[in-house]
Parts: structure tokens; sequence; C-alpha cells
């Protein structure tokens, strides 16, 4: 019993020491304009600054306006941990939602937005999201160009660590009940 109880454990511990680096993830930390501030005239470019840094390649920023319409006015650019993007003039007064979706150096997708309240209407006009998407710039093939480390090998080589110290306990198990 304490020798399947041993194996037990150092297969626990050994996929929490592999997963470590799975389980950090990249956070917001502060963006321009500051999430849930209030603005008078729209900005020229939104920025995010995350706690660790970013691919270029699989970056991106949305700016949609209370109006259903997107605002942003070009591809995202990073500069380490930082993504930037260019904003269109504004529309209607109300809430804009900066969304972003983005892969940390380690290979692992974060998404998410903040929001700010622009108080007084500008002069811009949005365009639907179709018409927002570059052609070429769909998720697809975005995914097949990221570079990034996928996840399933680490799931798999999980699931085959657990089962073969699985094996392995059982057949000790049997071992010393003969």
């Amino acid at each position: 019993m304490r020798r399947q109880l041993l194996i037990w454990s150092v297969a626990v511990i050994g996929l929490l020491i592999g997963t470590g680096t799975a389980w950090a993830h990249n956070v917001l930390v502060n963006s321009d304009p500051v999430n849930g501030s209030s603005v008078a005239a729209g900005p020229a470019k939104v920025t995010l600054k995350f706690d660790l840094p970013v691919q270029q390649s699989f970056s991106t920023v949305t700016v949609l306006g209370p109006d259903g319409l997107h605002y942003e006015g070009g591809p995202s650019q990073v500069d380490g941990n930082s993504v930037s993007a260019p904003v269109n003039p504004l529309g209607a007064a109300g809430k804009y939602t900066v969304g972003y979706r983005i892969v940390s150096d380690d290979g692992h997708p974060v998404s998410g937005s903040i929001s700010f309240t622009l108080t007084q209407a500008g002069t811009g006009k949005g365009v639907p999201a179709a018409a927002a998407q570059p052609e070429g710039d769909s998720a697809d093939s975005q995914d097949s160009e990221s570079g990034g480390i996928p996840a399933w090998p680490w799931i798999l080589g999980g699931v085959l660590l657990v089962a073969a110290g699985a094996a392995f306990a059982l057949r000790m198990g049997r071992g010393s009940d003969d």
C-alpha cells in the first residue's frame, strides 16, 4: 500500500511540476484609455499593457462602439508587453468596448475586454464587423500562423503519464498479492 501511495504521489507531483508554466497566463495590467474611464474626445490609439511579453503574429484589438460598429483603424502592433492599435474617429457618445485576443510568448491565448465612455459625440462613422476585418485575417489563418506552442501535447503527455503510473501501480499491487 505504501508503494502505491508513493507512486501516485510522484505521478501527481510530476504532473504539477510539468504544468507549472501552462498555468501562467498573461494578465492585462494597464490600459490607455483606462478601463472604466470617461473621455471627452476619442483616443487616436488604444494601448494595452500585459505582465508578460506578447507575440506579434497573433494580436488582435477591436474597438466596438455603442452603435455596434467597429472603430479600430488598422492592425495592432506589439512592443514587448504592450499592444496598441490605431483608432478611427469615434462616433456616438456612449460606452466603447476594446476587445483583445493575444498570444503570450509561451503560446497561450488570452482574451478579454476593457471599456471607456465617450462623453461628447465625435464625427466618426464606424463600420460593420465584416468590413472591419482585413482580407485573409481570419482567426483560422491566424491560428495556423501563430507559431505558438499548442496545449494538446502537454495534455496528452499528462494523460499518458497518469495512465502509465496507474498501470504500474496495478501491476505492483498484483505482484505483492502473490
